[in-house]
């Protein structure tokens, strides 16, 4: 399949992925943005999830949330995701508490929201301030919901100046919460890397975390699944299409309002993917049987 960027307005855009099912084992599909929008799920996308494994298929969530599976498992419950529609959950929060973990018995200085405070829970490091820290440990903003990356300047370049290195456990920019789209730890990982500072990412569309994908899958299914029987799912490009595409696996985008904010087109297509080495198989206006 030729997938120059040339031919980014040949993808197709389809209503339904019933038609690319038969041809896979296993999706390993992004959470927000694709199963839901952070208030509440999407009904389409659980039911398509939930027709594949009753076909015999496997899913796998594979999500950059900054948290441990298990408070995500809770959050996917209370959203009304049904557990019919997954197998198992990997986030980069997983990934990340082995990098987190590097710095046990020394200190470290979580930039995010206190919700994402499991992340260090059994892993022996002290949380300290950012004046007193070896290394900074980025979940997102302390408030997503009123702060911006610029609110932090004065913290990173400080940090940057000692040369402190950061783990970014959310190597996503934005995400979509209902109709608003808010900033996340990969937009001030970004700045951090800006001002000169050091970053080490856990999660999409970092290898690291697929390896983890792989050998889960391989537990789920009980044998190893060869990677064209594999497909991955998600809204991001820089991260769900650009990992997929770094990790050998084809994949589809959905178009959720990070990238798309009106009626899914050849054109936004067009532009949305020229420059990506690897096109995805499909478009969808949103993951539906």
């Amino acid at each position: 399949m030729d997938t120059s960027p040339s031919l980014a307005q040949s993808v197709p855009i389809l209503s339904s992925i019933a038609e690319l099912a038969p041809a896979r084992d296993v999706w390993l599909t992004d959470i927000w943005g694709v199963m839901h929008n952070g208030v509440h799920a999407f009904a389409a996308a659980c039911d398509a999830c939930t027709q594949f494994r009753r076909a015999g298929g496997t899913v796998l969530l594979l999500s950059n949330a900054p948290r441990p599976s298990e408070q995500i498992v809770i959050q996917l419950d209370r959203l009304g995701v049904p557990r019919a529609a997954w197998d198992a959950v990997l986030t980069s929060g997983d990934a990340a508490r082995a990098l987190v973990g590097a710095y046990t018995g020394r200190r470290v200085f979580h930039l995010g929201p206190d919700r994402d405070l499991p992340l260090y829970e059994g892993l022996g490091v002290t949380l300290s301030e950012a004046a007193d820290a070896d290394a900074v440990s980025c979940t997102g903003l302390f408030n997503d919901e009123i702060e911006t990356p610029d609110d932090y300047a004065a913290v990173l370049a400080a940090l940057a100046e000692r040369k402190v290195p950061m783990i970014c456990a959310n190597p996503d920019l934005t995400v979509e919460r209902g109709s608003e789209i808010v900033y996340c730890a990969g937009a001030l990982a970004a700045e951090f890397i800006a001002l000169g500072g050091s970053v080490s990412y856990a999660g999409k569309p970092y290898l690291p975390v697929y390896d983890v994908a792989f050998s889960m899958i391989e537990t789920l299914r009980g044998t190893p699944v060869p990677r064209e029987r594999i497909l991955c799912i998600g809204d991001g490009i820089r991260t769900d299409i650009k990992g997929a595409a770094a990790a050998g696996l084809d994949s589809v985008f959905i178009a959720s309002g990070i990238h798309v904010t009106e009626p899914l087109t050849s054109e936004h297509l067009s532009e949305l993917f020229s420059a990506v080495e690897r096109l995805p198989l499909a478009a969808m206006p949103a993951l539906a049987w």
